[in-house]
């Protein structure tokens, strides 16, 4: 358990102050076109403060920049809700849906076998890997580092890898797109529609998401909007996704055939919360404001991610993982065009 003192609150107000830095970083405009958020400021920002001047600074701070990876995340998470609604899920239809479960599932287990068997990677850095790329990007890996309690530095080898490949996304789709994809015939050809469903089932983050339609000329609102809402409810999935990743590890760690199921409640908590912004209860500038909250809340744990993060510690992992999320990037647009090609 946390105790609230003094020296705990100087270290969350330092990391609040980095977060500020990363809000404002993010909001200009060159940033902007880069599809980099807040989060993605953060992390980098703390880095450079754990690589540089962090072993000059007092050591009582580490307690707060502690909480705020930990504490301060599992609450973000749980507002994470706020942007997502049931009736979002139902309105994408089945396709979508099925869409967005298969790629989740496949890409979590590639990555994590991947990982572990061909690239000799820890289970850890694997799974944070792969969670990354199967569900949302930077928040994902957050969330299952919740889970997992693994080490700063190996999430943040899955935050670069998701920074990295998310990017060369946002840059290939639309190429794709207007080269090939629009003006084939037969298998090859997706309406907008569909290439909406391809681009949120197999893209990395939120934004790399709403970024691809918004740069392709004259697009369809519909590619967006199904873009959109695909990408979101592989968001939702990250609950079940936690929980089942709880029990796992509860009984692959059990001995003696006593097994102590850990169940992420903040996972649940997450699900009850979308449930309840699904209800329509609460105004819609309201929502907005909670969500403007919530990414300020998790470019903290971001930057608390990063203030923990030394290269020393995982210069090693670095070319496994990178081997790794390239062969789910691979799959992600090979896989994903067939996939949606198929369930569409």
């Amino acid at each position: 358990m946390f105790k609230i003192d003094f020296s705990t609150l100087k270290g969350v107000a330092l990391v609040a102050l980095f977060a500020i830095v990363a809000t404002l970083i993010a909001s200009l405009d060159f940033i902007k076109s880069l599809g980099f958020s807040p989060l993605v400021i953060g992390i980098v920002l703390g880095i450079i403060y754990a690589n540089t001047i962090e072993s000059k600074m007092p050591k009582e701070l580490s307690k707060g920049i502690t909480f705020s990876a930990k504490k301060i995340l599992r609450f973000a998470i749980v507002l994470y809700g706020f942007r997502l609604t049931f009736q979002e899920v139902v309105e994408v239809g089945s396709d979508g849906f099925l869409v967005s479960l298969t790629m989740l599932t496949t890409t979590l287990l590639l990555g994590t076998y991947v990982g572990v068997k061909l690239f000799k990677m820890d289970r850890d850095t694997s799974i944070l890997t792969a969670s990354g790329a199967s569900v949302c990007g930077a928040a994902a890996v957050l969330a299952t580092e919740s889970v997992l309690k693994a080490k700063e530095y190996k999430s943040a080898v899955a935050v670069s890898m998701v920074v990295l490949f998310g990017t060369i996304s946002m840059f290939l789709y639309p190429i794709l797109y207007e080269s090939f994809i629009k003006n084939s015939a037969g298998f090859f050809h997706m309406s907008p529609r569909e290439f909406g469903i391809y681009v949120g089932g197999s893209v990395h983050e939120v934004a790399q998401v709403v970024a691809i339609p918004a740069s392709i000329p004259n697009a369809p609102e519909v590619m967006a909007h199904s873009a959109v809402i695909v990408k979101m409810t592989r968001v939702i999935l990250i609950a079940p996704m936690l929980i089942i990743l709880g029990l796992i590890l509860s009984f692959s760690s059990s001995s003696k055939g006593r097994v102590k199921v850990v169940i992420p409640w903040f996972a649940i908590y997450f699900i009850v919360v979308a449930a309840f912004n699904s209800l329509g209860i609460l105004d819609p500038k309201v929502v907005q404001i909670i969500n403007q909250i919530d990414t300020f809340l998790l470019t903290m744990a971001m930057s608390a991610l990063g203030m923990g993060t030394i290269f020393s510690k995982f210069k090693d992992v670095g070319v496994s993982a990178f081997y790794t999320a390239l062969v789910m990037f691979i799959w992600l647009v090979v896989g994903g065009f067939i996939i949606t090609k198929i369930i569409v």
